[in-house]
């Protein structure tokens, strides 16, 4: 409930999904000590299958009722990434998918879609498997040494393994966070804590004093660890550590029960119900929440929110009754009937994948004729207006070359370079350096590399700036490697390509050059290199191609995004800079797409065919900051 509570109304994460990890490694631990001291051995068959009557029913009624519904409901913009994501779901892999896709789940910007919640699920099964392994080769030790105190092995290995995985997820966290929120490895620790509970609860003995203030602490700093700290950015680091200790209080409390203790309220009768299907409300809560976005409003009301919990309960309530109890049944019909069910997830997903993947094709060609796609050119330009391109279900791939070249990633600190244009013999060579809101721009610069003998050498991370503010530690590791191959190759540059400033969504006068980046130009200036700095594009609220298939003629005003003056940085000798959101928004009215062309894949980021019908705008201003050098 306190996720689904963050989620609808703070849209922010609560922490409650790591205190489900410490619960569920409690849970399974507790479970297999209990087979293991009952049998002597863990049956792979028994265990599984187990595991599946408890789970499978309320993932695979979800996720069908979630394939179904999508073709009516979900914008055609992000229905391959949801086809994605239900299939790695129901395979429990997504959180790798999601990883290895580059997707932050903490970012509010970017589209989500109805089942991106099951990745803790998927964390969770991987989590059962090792679980599995783990004790197996423990049990197997342990008869094979005649160990006669068995816990005390299980202790060393459940400590080992949180201090390692602990350690692990400190430092993923700080060089690239939104892969370590999806890294098994970097939850490993959260359900070796525990296991640890486990093995050891019964041995901590306190005065019911202290078990009712532990107790109480423990909810209410669980309640607010969503308010405290910025888990966009921290989790699942060390301050992860906080609803971990919150939930070790709540537990220790509950082995000391008291008239007063927090035991008492979590044990009533309310409590017991919710708690019995809380798994229910967890999933069903993201499904309805994601949908009520795409199709009624971007935040839900007070009243909107309530009736979104109250659908969410109803609905966990209906899916227990009906479908999870009949199927959790001893008798062997029970398990049949998954076979069935899973069967038809497969065939459901797979008419999916088909309607994707065949129906929605349409025209990409980045050379298609210029007197139908104008893009930025659009008010220079008659044209015909035309379905836009890219394919509306493609335009979030529409992206620099950079992406699918491995010079745009979260992960990896060093200057990884990539060279486009002319890099047999070119006559100039441009460097173009920083995060996204520069690499949006090598489209513009291919366009006219080849013919003007350019060499682009692309030195890009994803959310990083060409800055000596201080940034995250991942990004300031890689300035430093920047800064070192820049005045290591200084000789080779004819000119620096990069973003003058930061806008900020929301935040009028955001648009002044930032000292960090004036202090970055004047280093480039003491090693004799010329920088093209160009002003940043507006930053909206709202995904533009969302927006455009509620409405194909959505505008957004501009005006305070971009402040009330121009862009007016300090004069700094060797830097020249340059603004051309007069293609991107003209007047300051946004409209997401201009000449045929989505302008955005997002809220902020060009499409790579967009960016090239800006090769025309910027080359004549390119090429005179070359020949001046």
């Amino acid at each position: 409930m306190l996720v689904a509570i963050y989620h609808i109304w703070l849209g922010r994460v609560s922490g409650g999904v790591d205190v489900f990890f410490v619960i569920s490694g409690f849970l399974i631990t507790t479970s297999i000590i209990s087979k293991v001291n009952k049998l002597g051995y863990i049956s792979p068959f028994q265990y599984f299958g187990n595991l599946m009557k408890r789970l499978l029913p309320s993932v695979l009624t979800i996720l069908f009722t979630v394939t179904v519904a999508s073709f009516f409901i979900l914008p055609k913009s992000i229905l391959e990434k949801t086809t994605k994501e239900i299939i790695a779901s129901l395979f429990y892999f997504q959180n790798l998918q999601l990883a290895f896709s580059n997707t932050d789940y903490l970012n509010k910007e970017e589209m989500k879609t109805p089942v991106e919640h099951f990745w803790a699920m998927s964390i969770q099964g991987q989590f059962y498997i090792i679980w599995f392994l783990l004790f197996t080769i423990i049990i197997f030790i342990v008869k094979k040494l005649s160990m006669k105190r068995a816990s005390t092995l299980i202790n060393i290995v459940l400590l080992i393994l949180f201090i390692a995985s602990f350690s692990f997820s400190v430092y993923q966290t700080s060089v690239n966070q939104p892969f370590a929120y999806f890294n098994p490895l970097a939850r490993i620790w959260q359900f070796a804590l525990g296991g640890l509970l486990c093995m050891n609860l019964s041995k901590i003995k306190l005065p019911k004093i202290i078990g009712n203030i532990l107790g109480w602490i423990g909810l209410i700093g669980l309640i607010l660890t969503g308010i405290l700290f910025d888990v966009s950015t921290m989790f699942p680091g060390y301050i992860a550590l906080w609803p971990m200790v919150c939930a070790l209080f709540i537990l220790i409390s509950g082995n000391h029960a008291s008239k007063f203790g927090v035991e008492r309220l979590l044990s009533s009768k309310p409590f017991v119900k919710l708690g019995g299907i809380s798994f229910g409300i967890y999933l069903w809560h993201w499904v309805i929440l994601a949908f009520y976005k795409y199709n009624i409003a971007e935040q839900p009301s007070t009243l909107h929110g309530i009736l979104i919990i109250l659908a969410s309960i109803a609905l966990s309530f209906l899916m227990t009754k009906f479908i999870e109890k009949p199927l959790r049944n001893k008798n062997k019909s029970s398990k049949k009937k998954l076979i069935p069910m899973f069967a038809l997830n497969l065939l459901i997903i797979g008419g999916m994948v088909y309607y994707v993947m065949v129906s929605m094709a349409g025209p990409d060609d980045k050379s298609l004729p210029n007197d139908t796609y104008t893009g930025a050119l659009a008010d220079e330009k008659d044209y015909t207006e035309k379905e836009p391109i890219p394919n509306i279900a493609n335009v979030k791939k529409d992206k620099s070359d950079a992406y699918g070249d491995g010079g745009m990633d979260f992960k990896g600190n060093d200057a990884k370079v990539i060279e486009y244009g002319d890099t047999e013999s070119p006559k100039y060579n441009i460097l173009l350096v920083g995060g996204s809101h520069s690499s949006h721009w090598l489209g513009a610069l291919q366009e006219f590399a080849d013919d003007e003998d350019i060499k682009i050498t692309h030195l890009g991370k994803a959310g990083a700036q060409f800055s000596a503010a201080h940034q995250s530690p991942s990004v300031n590791e890689w300035m430093i490697n920047v800064n070192r191959y820049i005045k290591a190759h200084k000789d080779e540059f004819d000119l620096l390509f990069t973003n003058a400033n930061v806008s900020m969504a929301g935040n009028e006068g955001s648009q002044g050059v930032p000292k960090g980046f004036e202090k970055q130009f004047k280093k480039m200036h003491d090693l004799d290199i010329l920088i093209f700095a160009v002003r940043d594009n507006p930053r909206l609220k709202r995904n533009a191609v969302e927006q455009y298939e509620k409405d194909s003629d959505w505008e957004k005003d501009v005006t305070r995004i971009m402040g009330e003056e121009q862009c007016k940085p300090k004069e700094i000798k060797g830097v020249s800079y340059y603004d051309y959101n007069k293609y991107i928004a003209p007047e300051n009215k946004f409209q997401a797409v201009r000449g045929n062309i989505f302008v955005y894949f997002d809220s902020n980021h060009m499409t790579d065919s967009f960016a090239r019908s800006l090769g025309p705008v910027i080359k004549d201003d390119v090429i005179k900051e070359l020949k001046s050098n």
